[in-house]
């Protein structure tokens, strides 16, 4: 059976692509929190943004989805569910909301991770709720022509309890030994998550809940800000992709984890990097008209309101909705659409 040991990790050598990206993300790290002391509330607008996406998102990537309307509902109002894709999407909303308020008293151990997956599935009736799978679970995919293909054979399930400790005391003693640098740990502990595939159901929102509980405990806030899961639905073929490289010869201890690796840190400096441009729209006092419009300057090609929303967090959605009109009428936009399908993209 396959063994855990994170020491091997401190001694590999890692190539200048992974060095670069876990030096800016510590520059970036060090910028958001001189951001954040000069502007707290304003970007404390951007969180519940974050959350509405980081639930709606992750949910997606698995096929659960509600209209936007239900979802901002389900995550700011905290509204009742009204269908199984709505418990789901509660269920999540409930495990963010615990780990965006006590990240610093959830240990990483098998013991909590169920605890997370019990919460996950607290609105709906799931036996398997707060357990490991019953049954072996298969990675494939469909081809158009209708054939199935297993891409990956996780661990079977009377093996997964002990490897789901074992990946938990591993991490454990390297962070707190100081062995591995924390942004090396991180996706490798979730990519051996994702390879034991511990749940008949709910692993993929479990790994993305899980990367943002690693990231706040190592001092990585980003994720509480921009949405990481928005980024990974984003590029969701590059993040299959990057898990699917690295999953070659994990049963015999013999991957290479380095694709994982970089796309994870990828998606987190840009992350930091989304952050930045927010904070240069908050930064300055302007009127809603030149907020709107520079954060217009920010876009490429078509846009729509909620992403001016996004960069304009201290701005209510009638200043923004007020600011589009007139850039409108001024010929500095040209607005495509009705209803829920208005967008909106730059003329000069």
């Amino acid at each position: 059976m396959r063994t855990f040991n994170y020491s091997e990790i401190k001694n590999q050598k890692w190539d200048s692509d992974i060095l670069g990206l876990i030096a800016a993300i510590y520059k970036e790290a060090g910028k958001q929190e001189m951001y954040l002391k000069q502007r707290p509330e304003e970007l404390e607008k951007l969180v519940e943004i974050a959350k509405v996406q980081s639930t709606e998102a992750s949910n997606a990537i698995e096929g659960i989805v509600t209209t936007s309307t239900r979802i901002k509902q389900l995550v700011e109002e905290k509204t009742t569910p009204k269908n199984r894709d709505e418990q789901e999407i509660a269920g999540y909303r409930d495990v963010l909301n615990i780990i965006h308020e006590s990240f610093d008293a959830i240990p990483i151990s098998q013991n909590y991770i169920l605890q997370l997956h019990k919460i996950l599935y607290s609105h709906m009736n799931n036996p398997m709720a707060g357990r490991t799978k019953s049954v072996q679970n298969y990675i494939s995919t469909t081809y158009p022509d209708g054939h199935v293909e297993t891409l990956f054979t996780p661990l079977a399930p009377y093996a997964t309890p002990e490897a789901l400790d074992r990946i938990c005391e591993e991490y454990n003693r390297v962070i707190g030994n100081m062995e591995v640098e924390p942004l090396i740990a991180i996706p490798v502990f979730i990519h051996d998550f994702l390879c034991i595939h511990p749940f008949n159901d709910g692993n993929g929102r479990m790994s993305r809940l899980l990367t943002t509980l690693l990231l706040y405990r190592n001092g990585f806030y980003v994720g509480k800000y921009i949405s990481l899961e928005a980024k990974i639905v984003k590029d969701k073929d590059l993040y299959y992709e990057a898990l699917g490289q690295a999953q070659n010869g994990w049963h015999e201890g013999n991957e290479d984890a380095v694709p994982f690796i970089k796309y994870l840190l990828g998606t987190v400096l840009s992350a930091y990097k989304d952050f930045e441009d927010r904070f240069a729209l908050v930064e300055t006092k302007l009127p809603a008209l030149e907020t709107v419009r520079r954060a217009t300057m920010n876009k490429i090609g078509r846009f729509t309101k909620q992403d001016i929303r996004e960069l304009c967090p201290s701005l209510s959605i009638s200043s923004i909705e007020g600011a589009l009109r007139k850039l409108v009428a001024s010929g500095e936009l040209k607005r495509e659409g009705s209803g829920k399908n208005i967008c909106y993209y730059r003329l000069k």
